[in-house]
């Protein structure tokens, strides 16, 4: 058995100002936000598609991943805190045991999908873009913002592993002197290979149907999701004494709307190749 262990004890707080603190986790949300904006503008870019509208998808899908993220974890992660504190919800500050600014430290990743899904449908709707070739865009950018989202959670020391006698497991001060499984690291590196892999499906030379590469996305994403959470503390106390934790349950429904819409796609015939003012691609 190991006994040597990572030590992390990294202050989660990377510029206090008194009235402000700006976090680590805020930074690389920020960053992996920046990363999918400009992977995004690229697409746009070089179909020669109307800069506004990219200001536009930018302000849906900022809103949708907050207010979805927000929500979801809400609803399924800390819904007994909130039902007695609903101003918390929308509000970034604390008010017990004393007033504080605390920012919306509160975010699931699943509900940010649902969100994110959601609000690119209405832009879809009101500006007459194809909708399957926007998921598929955003399927080339979320690995990469989801990445940098779990290293922002690892400054944090938040979303802790479970316990084990690895020798990299690592020992989380700010929390207790447990090693535990770096599973924000895990989570980060699986995001970045799914990264690269759907780069190459959408550059090798095959004829993906509109839709194939969002549903891909969300069967490799989610199924992958699916295995990792084993190797988490269970995070809700909904489903504390279940077999299967919040993230298990919630990742489900993603892997079965991913092989649905393959099934489906497959019975239609467009492709990448027929390209339309309405691509993206």
């Amino acid at each position: 058995m190991s006994t040597a262990h990572i030590v992390w004890n990294q202050n989660p707080i990377l510029l206090d100002l008194g009235y402000y603190q700006l976090h680590y986790y805020s930074l690389f949300f920020a960053v992996g936000i920046l990363c999918g904006f400009l992977m995004i503008r690229l697409k746009f870019e070089k179909q020669n598609i109307d800069f506004d509208l990219l200001q536009k998808l930018t302000i849906y899908s900022i809103l949708g991943i907050i207010i979805g993220a927000r929500l979801g974890h809400v609803l399924f992660y800390n819904l007994d805190y909130y039902f007695f504190h609903p101003l918390e919800i929308v509000l970034p500050f604390r008010f017990e045991p004393k007033f504080e600014f605390t920012g919306y430290n509160g975010l699931a990743s699943h509900g940010g999908a649902v969100g994110l899904i959601f609000a690119i449908f209405l832009f879809s709707n009101r500006y007459k873009i194809n909708y399957l070739n926007l998921l598929d865009m955003f399927a080339l950018a979320a690995p990469l913002c989801g990445g940098f989202i779990r290293i922002g959670n690892f400054f944090n020391s938040e979303i802790l592993g479970k316990p084990t006698d690895v020798s990299w497991a690592i020992i989380f001060k700010q929390i207790d002197n447990v090693p535990r499984h770096p599973v924000q690291l895990y989570e980060a590196g699986i995001y970045f290979i799914l990264f690269f892999i759907m780069i190459l499906l959408k550059h090798i030379k095959l004829k993906l149907k509109y839709g194939v590469l969002f549903s891909v996305f969300l069967i490799l994403l989610f199924s992958s999701r699916f295995l990792i959470e084993n190797l988490k503390v269970h995070q809700s106390n909904l489903l504390e004494h279940f077999i299967l934790n919040m993230g298990q349950l919630l990742s489900i429904p993603f892997i079965i709307l991913g092989i649905v819409m393959l099934i489906n796609l497959s019975m239609k015939h467009k492709t990448f190749e027929d390209n339309s003012y309405n691509s993206l691609f």
